[in-house]
């Protein structure tokens, strides 16, 4: 028996999963389900990166855990935070399940509802920024406790999320928070919770830590010499990256000291580009502009780093193509979980990939892209090194681009030009766009 089969056997509780035992699903599938670790970067594409090409900014913590771990060239997410949240979190198309900026419909499953309907603990820290429910939000989104800032469903204020943050713990407003940094309130919220499951719990547990940093203002930092003032410039960019390099590393710090890490598996992404007007110097002599809400590389291309000790290959680069909707796929896989029933899953899983193994990878991404009711609607589908856009018109052709070598997407190639490459990856990607209609 397999463990899919295994797990129709054990029966189901609703569209978030199974229930097993830790001590039942190793027994029958002869391996521990780990800890799961999902960091989400907040304004950050891949170039800001050490590990990355990035010769602008320091990101040692990140560049270990590449290092010693694996890390993809082709994950995107969406051009901008509402929409990646609500892609990352179901495992669908923005096209199926999208309101509009802010909003997340609750009648959707998550990645918490089907971790915790497979017995793991849950667990969210940082942004929320997604209105509907109030202070049970996170709650009803699956998940069994959080600390977060950007809650409130009406016209309250929503506060800061850096120096003297607004931050909502469990349905309650933290008071004392007067010159304290949000980021560091959210660490150590986090590093408690590992700490309290690992001493009064023999479950697994999913965190997921949608981080504040590197969004703006782009303000100090308590590690810049101007920290305390009421200052913001550009400039203070890479301090945040810096400092959000310094949150994760203890994080990673405190897994280490309970002996966790062999068992827990730690992903680290960006929601979307950078911000526009900072530019990031590559250590190839080349630089990239941010394009935070643009469908072009500069907003959408973002990194994946994966580390999971004594699993996943040391060092391991990989090509293949990720999109942000087989997260859930993903996650669900490593934790022994069964997906949402009677709903239409867009992801697949690449957790063989961060086991070392060939996998399943995809052939192509498709992105569907509305900030509001009313804007500009996008639709696109990806490999690699092609691009091609979709339409008003469902049976016109769009531009199709040579993402390699224009990351501005510049110059299109028209229809019947370009050669047989652009024609295949033409008719491939329409193919494509026609199935996601």
């Amino acid at each position: 028996m397999n463990r899919r089969d295994f797990l129709k056997k054990c029966g189901a509780v609703g569209a978030g999963g199974f229930v097993l035992s830790n001590r039942t699903l190793e027994v029958h599938t002869g391996a521990k389900r780990p800890n799961i670790v999902l960091i989400m970067a907040d304004d950050l594409g891949f170039e800001c990166l050490g590990c990355y090409g990035s010769a602008s900014y320091k990101t040692p913590v990140l560049d270990e855990l590449a290092g010693t771990g694996m890390r993809f060239e082709h994950c995107y997410s969406q051009p901008l935070c509402t929409p990646s949240r609500v892609k990352i979190m179901t495992g669908r198309s923005n096209a199926r399940n999208y309101v509009r900026f802010g909003v997340f419909d609750f009648t959707e499953r998550t990645f918490a509802h089907v971790m915790k309907g497979a017995g793991y603990d849950t667990c969210i820290a940082g942004k929320w920024q997604l209105k509907g429910r109030g202070f049970t939000g996170p709650y009803d989104a699956g998940f069994d406790e959080y600390c977060l800032w950007h809650m409130e469903d009406a016209d309250a204020p929503k506060g800061s999320r850096y120096r003297d943050p607004k931050i909502i713990q469990n349905g309650r407003l933290l008071g004392n928070l007067v010159g304290k940094y949000g980021p560091d309130v959210f660490c150590d919220y986090i590093d408690d919770f590992v700490e309290r499951h690992k001493s009064s719990s023999s479950r697994p547990f999913f965190l997921y830590f949608p981080m504040a940093l590197t969004h703006g203002p782009f303000c100090p930092t308590p590690d810049s010499p101007e920290w305390g003032q009421n200052v913001t410039d550009k400039k203070y960019f890479g301090d945040m990256v810096a400092y959000m390099d310094k949150v994760i590393g203890r994080i990673v710090r405190k897994l280490d000291d309970l002996g966790l890490r062999e068992n827990t598996l730690i992903l680290f992404t960006g929601d979307n580009g950078t911000p526009r007007g900072i530019t990031s110097e590559m250590a190839d002599g080349s630089s990239i502009d941010g394009g935070k809400g643009s469908t072009t590389n500069a907003g959408t291309h973002v990194a994946l780093v994966a580390n999971w000790k004594g699993t996943t290959p040391a060092g391991q680069v990989s090509g293949d193509l990720v999109d942000f909707s087989d997260m859930l796929a993903t996650l669900a896989e490593a934790g022994g979980a069964s997906l949402p029933e009677n709903i239409t899953i867009d992801g697949r899983s690449f957790l063989p990939q961060l086991r070392g193994q060939t996998g399943n990878p995809r052939d192509w991404i498709f992105c569907w892209y509305q900030r509001d009711p009313g804007s500009t609607l996008y639709r696109f589908a990806r490999d690699q090194r092609w691009k091609l856009y979709g339409t008003g018109d469902y049976n016109q052709a769009g531009n199709l681009y040579d993402v390699a070598a224009d990351t501005l997407e510049e110059n299109p190639n028209p229809a019947g030009q370009g050669g047989e490459e652009a024609a295949s990856a033409r008719k491939r990607l329409q193919a494509t766009l026609d199935s996601m209609k």
